[in-house]
C-alpha cells in the first residue's frame, strides 16, 4: 500500500472535485490554478496508484489518453460516457458480464477481466445539437 503523501492527497482532493473524467494534464492545470506546486509526473503517478487502488476509475477516451474520476464503488461496474459533455453514467451490465466469462470460458481461458465502456452523445447534448442543425 501506498503512502499518504500531501501530493497524493492534493490529486485524490482534486479528482474528488472534478465532475465527470478528467485527464492527468488537466488535473495538473487545475492543481496550479490553486496554487500547488505538485508536478505533472508526480500527478500521474498518484492518479494511477488511486486506480490501482480503487480509488479512481480509469479509462481511455476514443483518442487513446487516459482519463480519471473518482470512484463511487469497489465493485466492478461499466459507464455511459457522453463524447461531448463528459457526462458519466455507471450502468449494470448483466449480459455483459455473462458473455464475457462465455466467451472466456469457450476459449480455455480462467481469471478473465474485462472493461466495457460506452461513448455516445447523451440526451442533452443530442438535443443541443439538433437545436444547432436547425
Amino acid at each position: 500500500m501506498k503512502r499518504n503523501t500531501w501530493q497524493r492527497e492534493a490529486v485524490r482532493g482534486a479528482l474528488d472535485a472534478s465532475e465527470g473524467f478528467v485527464s492527468a494534464q488537466g488535473l495538473h492545470a487545475t492543481l496550479h490554478a490553486t496554487g500547488s506546486p505538485i508536478g505533472l509526473a508526480t500527478v500521474y503517478r498518484a492518479l494511477a496508484d488511486l486506480a490501482t487502488d480503487g480509488s479512481a476509475d480509469s479509462l481511455q477516451s476514443p483518442d487513446g489518453e487516459s482519463l480519471y474520476r473518482a470512484c463511487s464503488t469497489n465493485d466492478h461496474h461499466h459507464h455511459l460516457i457522453c463524447r461531448n459533455c463528459g457526462l458519466t453514467v455507471e450502468i449494470e451490465a448483466d449480459a455483459v458480464e455473462t458473455w464475457a466469462h462465455n466467451v472466456a470460458t469457450e476459449h480455455g481461458f480462467t481469471q478473465a477481466a474485462h472493461v466495457v465502456d460506452v461513448f455516445g452523445l447523451c440526451e442533452r447534448c443530442t438535443a443541443a445539437a439538433a437545436a444547432s442543425a436547425l
